[in-house]
């Protein structure tokens, strides 16, 4: 096998179970809507993150370097998007049960938000550069990859999601779930800071 298992599952749930625009919103999702809800989201976050290795470790990488502006528009239209889906959990109604439908994330939904999700791009472009050997077949190393991050998503978001629904269910819905809501809201504008600083 040409990619090392164990210490690339090992890197995989540290990188997918630390803070995070992922782990923020199915937070806040399963504070919403419940941990079982969740499901299509974190399979979504898992599907869509290994595709994003496939496409840049194959190439998109070198392709947005030769085009810096094509990048920066990217970097900076994800972060208005973050800031604007921020603003949604921060606003969201908690005066009853039912969820807003801005916090409803599902499978599709997920596997698109990696392409605006700075964790994502900083992981991605860190993977090609790193786990990929240069002198052996990059698309077998690639699909590894790929498959160990979607195999390790799941175990990775449940305490995330347990988190969020322990929190929905000790604060109810009233002003205490709002300041959950924010909390989350400030969490997930902190986690693209990264990608600002860089920009």
């Amino acid at each position: 096998m040409e990619v090392p298992l164990l210490p690339l599952v090992a890197f995989a749930f540290a990188a997918s179970v630390t803070p995070g625009p992922n782990n923020a919103l199915v937070t806040a999702n399963a504070a919403a809507n419940g941990p079982w809800a969740i499901w299509p989201h974190i399979l979504g976050i898992g599907a869509g993150f290994s595709i994003m290795i496939m496409l840049v470790g194959l190439g998109l990488a070198g392709f947005l370097s030769a085009h810096p502006l094509m990048a920066a528009a990217m970097r900076w239209a994800s972060m208005a998007w973050l800031v604007w889906l921020a603003w949604k959990i921060a606003s969201a109604p908690v005066g009853s049960p039912e969820a807003p439908p801005a916090l409803r994330f599902g499978f599709w939904q997920a596997v698109l938000f990696q392409w605006v999700n700075p964790k994502a791009w900083l992981l991605a472009l860190s993977i090609a550069a790193t786990w990929v050997r240069p002198d052996a077949p990059a698309i077998p190393q690639l699909a590894t990859i790929g498959a160990v991050f979607f195999l390790v998503t799941p175990p990775s978001c449940i305490p995330w999601a347990l988190l969020g629904h322990g929190a929905a269910r000790l604060l109810g819905h009233g002003p205490r779930l709002r300041a959950f809501n924010i909390a989350m809201a400030i969490l997930l504008v902190i986690s693209m800071l990264p990608m600002a600083l860089e920009g």
